[in-house]
């Protein structure tokens, strides 16, 4: 897939999947003949998890951390899981605080009823 076509396919824009790459949340995208991206599916699994990850707020470095990781094989199993397990408790903790955040916001819209 071109660039073009994996930016409308994600949602994302051109230069920030040229951003993913360099900082190297992608691995690297292999070039056509004429030298432009070639996206292939397993890419286009990453950027789809890359893109899940964002949304739920978990930052760039922690996903650059779990992209090398990964890249070194099996061997890093443990330390990816604990990664992942702590992105985990760091994003229910940032749950509970919008659920209250929400309450307090149906709370006062409740008190001008």
């Amino acid at each position: 897939m071109t660039i073009a076509e994996v930016s409308k396919k994600f949602g994302l824009s051109q230069d920030t999947l040229r951003y993913y790459e360099r900082i190297g949340l992608v691995p690297s995208i292999s070039r056509s003949k004429s030298g432009n991206r070639d996206y292939s599916e397993e890419d286009c699994r990453w950027i789809e998890f890359i893109k899940c990850m964002r949304n739920a707020g978990l930052p760039i470095e922690a996903l650059i951390e779990y992209v090398t990781l990964f890249q070194k094989g099996d061997e890093t199993i443990a330390a990816r899981k604990e990664l992942l397990t702590e992105q985990r408790k760091l994003l229910v903790e940032k749950m509970d605080e919008m659920k209250k955040t929400l309450e307090r916001l149906d709370y006062k819209i409740e008190s001008y009823e």
